[in-house]
């Protein structure tokens, strides 16, 4: 039986290098299964700026072809126009072939379903029983290949629609963009120019070998984009990640911040002047400062396991307008219901716009005081995770212990340590909050002994 095969699908899609766990075979086998589980096209294909990505792309578009469905080739674009192209432009399927922050030799697929939101993870496993079964479908004769090369221009101007551009336009903003040499170096810069600012580009190139400070933007690899909004006077600063749906954010001052500081200042925007009382969907790892400013403003806050798929079908699910990841991935259902790093960049202008008399870090520094603390750990294999998680589960005499997704142990009411295996990479990820400092500091040096005496150093 399939059951007893491993599973394709991780947290976010199927990730692999390239000619080693992503194999020829395998695409050419996993697009049969994806062609036949769709049974009607047309299909939208897209990829990111990876090296791999082009032959894969014909590869994935020869295979939904050969099925019989006609496939429209988006060619580079970031992966929220690819799923906004899903949604809005009469396409029955889209499949994205990117693998986000991953390291360059990595390549994926993400499979979107027509209402633009990576298939849930029920789908996933009707495509893998598809693929293990080889039960695929023949629906007869060879579909075609057509271009579509007008997504990015429809899906910026259908942002556009959801903010203020005059009131954006009028401020004229000096934005510094780091798309990290990414996929939107494509439509980034488009945008903010259609908002009136003027655009400082870093990384601007688009390379698969990413080297400008690699695909996945961290407060630690972002000092040229925080020297440069300093040195330009800019207002903001933003960073996308390899397919350009994660952005994380640089006030005037040069301080970078986390997606879940900036993502709790929109929501609060959001829920004062937009959408009151909105439902905030995200996942449990998610600061505690967000349903602080989502009880204050009389809405609640509903938690998910970690991962953009389980927060965007939680927002399908819910009919929810507002959702969020703590690594810089927002997501606004007004537009669609995932991670979007343009959509997210024009909420961050609105929201400045909406109030000229503070800046950035000022808003940041409204927000309810708590520190953070995040960090990852290589580890070679599921059972030592496993075994993390379980070590941890064990140790000490934690006040509260959530078990939805890893291990969160709550040592009071605003203090919270949280292990979880990576679904996309061999790491465990280690999270925690506190409203003290030293006490937070105290219990990551003392879960970091738990981890550490299984896999060996930090990263």
């Amino acid at each position: 039986m399939y059951r007893d095969q491993p599973r394709l699908f991780g947290t976010n899609g199927i990730r692999g290098i390239f000619g080693k766990e992503l194999t020829v075979d395998l695409i050419i086998d996993l697009c049969y299964a994806i062609a036949s589980y769709f049974q009607k096209g047309p299909i939208i294909v897209g990829y990111d700026v990876r090296n791999s990505s082009p032959i894969l792309s014909k590869l994935v578009r020869s295979a939904v072809n050969a099925v019989g469905l006609d496939v429209g080739n988006a060619k580079l674009v970031p992966t929220p126009c690819l799923q906004y192209a899903t949604k809005r432009l009469g396409y029955m399927g889209g499949i994205m072939i990117t693998a986000s922050h991953n390291p360059p030799e990595y390549n994926g697929i993400k499979v979107i379903a027509n209402d633009g939101v990576e298939v849930s993870r029920e789908d996933e496993l009707m495509i893998e029983s598809i693929y293990y079964s080889r039960n695929f479908s023949k629906i007869g004769g060879f579909g075609r290949d057509f271009v579509n090369d007008s997504i990015i221009n429809s899906y910026t101007e259908s942002v556009l629609q959801l903010v203020n551009v005059q009131k954006i336009r009028s401020c004229e903003f000096k934005v510094v963009i780091d798309v990290g040499n990414g996929a939107q170096a494509a439509a980034a810069p488009l945008l903010v120019q259609k908002l009136g600012c003027k655009a400082i580009m870093i990384n601007g190139s688009m390379d698969g070998d990413f080297p400008g400070r690699g695909p996945e933007p961290t407060p630690e690899n972002l000092q040229v984009l925080s020297n440069m909004v300093r040195d330009t006077g800019s207002n903001i600063g933003v960073a996308y990640d390899g397919d350009g749906d994660r952005s994380l954010f640089c006030d005037e001052t040069g301080t970078i911040h986390w997606g879940d500081k900036t993502g709790t200042l929109i929501v609060e925007y959001l829920l004062k002047n937009k959408h009151d009382g909105a439902e905030v969907i995200c996942p449990i790892n998610t600061t505690m400062a967000l349903s602080l400013v989502a009880e204050q403003a009389g809405s609640k806050t509903i938690y998910t396991k970690v991962g953009s798929v389980e927060v965007s079908r939680e927002m399908v699910r819910r009919k929810s307008y507002i959702g969020l990841e703590e690594n810089g991935g927002f997501m606004y259902g007004k537009l669609n219901e995932v991670r979007d790093g343009i959509m997210t960049t024009a909420l961050v202008l609105d929201m400045l716009a909406s109030n000229k008399e503070m800046k950035l870090s000022e808003m940041i520094s409204s927000l309810p005081k708590i520190f953070q603390y995040k960090s990852k750990f290589r580890c070679p294999t599921k059972k030592i995770a496993d075994d993390i998680v379980n070590a941890c589960l064990k140790h000490g005499n934690p006040q509260k212990v959530e078990t939805l997704d890893g291990a969160k142990m709550w040592i009071d009411e605003e203090t919270w340590i949280m292990v979880r295996p990576s679904g996309t990479e061999p790491l465990v990820r280690m999270y925690g909050e506190s409203t003290d400092k030293s006490l937070l500091n105290s219990k990551v040096e003392e879960y970091s002994r738990i981890v550490n005496s299984k896999i060996g150093d930090r990263i």
